[in-house]
């Protein structure tokens, strides 16, 4: 009896020993799959998240682009994106070369950027032209519904939205701040290029304007650089007593050229963009391009957090800037009135 109870015993203990060597491998299986899911997490935790890359696109640098980035950059700044930390810029400049735009935007493309941001109106085109997949914001485009970039302003449709720098208002104010300067106006001149976007819309407003102030003016075609110097003479033969600029690709490339001449003729010249005045013009009424490039900044955060471009309403300007030159009116005798220098945003002395 007693052999046969050190025999069950001796079992048992066998067997508690197999059943604890069981336990333990079971616990070290669990330990090891437990240790591999913590450090897979920990793996998965560490690894950096996507930065979103935007392609901004431009045909040229100058001081005044210069400003608009910044806007633009101060504007992802007030959204919480810091460049080169959780958002990346690709710079793109076509050097004043529209013909190489095309092959900036088939660069951005192949960096897979998330969004493309147009800076001029031909950038848009460009870039409209070599993707309809990629999401663009133009962050101004002076007629996107009338050149066919969008169907509508309020649904863009396609993969482009953002802002227009054209308004109904900025017309008829021009010819009001030369008929201010020049209380006699009784017949102005309107120089610009026919081909450019926009064009048509503009002097709608402006016959509209016109008609009103009654100074009635005549339209002189600018298609080239050559077509520049004409230009001016043809206002002065058609006893023009003031101008307004409508810029375009040919006027803009030449501001110092084009304000000289205006200065020359003694003809007192409002532009939309204050790059003119910078280089000499008269004075400028025209939407705050700085603004409208922050303002792109929002389209950027709207689409990085999921939103189609074909959905995002076009947006108009919303702050309007004028700038006055005293040196250029110092030139030709003009004396600007103390009511408009308090009214005005920038005046250069």
């Amino acid at each position: 009896m007693q052999r046969k109870l050190r025999i069950w015993a001796s079992l048992s203990c066998s067997d508690n020993r197999k059943s604890a060597i069981q336990n333990l491998k079971w616990v070290g299986i669990f330990a090891i799959v437990v240790a591999l899911a913590v450090c897979g997490a920990r793996a998965h935790a560490q690894q950096p998240a996507k930065i979103p890359r935007i392609g901004l696109l431009n045909t040229n640098v100058s001081e005044a682009f210069t400003a608009r980035t910044e806007g633009f950059r101060q504007g992802l700044r007030e959204l919480g994106y810091i460049e080169g930390k959780n958002i990346l810029i690709e710079y793109r400049y076509a050097d004043g070369k529209a013909d190489r735009l095309p092959g900036l935007v088939a660069e951005l493309v192949r960096l897979k950027v998330d969004i493309i941001v147009t800076a001029v109106s031909s950038a848009t085109r460009a870039a409209k032209d070599a993707t309809r997949t990629s999401p663009m914001i133009m962050a101004q485009d002076n007629d996107p519904v009338g050149t066919g970039v969008a169907a509508s302003l309020a649904r863009p449709g396609g993969n482009i939205t953002g802002l227009s720098s054209l308004s109904p208002e900025i017309g008829g104010k021009q010819l009001e701040l030369l008929k201010e300067i020049v209380p006699k106006l009784s017949r102005a001149a309107v120089i610009g290029t026919s081909t450019s976007p926009g064009h048509a819309q503009r002097l709608k407003e402006l016959e509209l304007a016109a008609t009103v102030l009654r100074v009635p003016f005549k339209f002189v075609d600018v298609l080239d650089s050559k077509d520049i110097e004409p230009a001016f003479r043809e206002a002065s033969k058609a006893r023009a007593g003031a101008a307004v600029v409508l810029g375009g690709p040919v006027l803009i490339a030449n501001r110092p050229h084009v304000a000289n001449l205006a200065a020359k003729n003694r003809l007192p010249a409002i532009f939309n963009v204050p790059d003119f005045v910078e280089d000499g013009g008269l004075m400028s009424y025209g939407a705050n391009y700085p603004d409208l490039y922050r303002r792109a900044a929002v389209y950027v955060d709207k689409i990085l957090k999921g939103a189609k471009p074909a959905d995002l309403p076009i947006e108009q300007p919303a702050k309007f800037e004028l700038t006055i030159n005293l040196k250029a009116a110092q030139r030709i005798d003009l004396t600007i009135p103390q009511s408009m220098l308090y009214r005005a945003d920038k005046v250069i002395k």
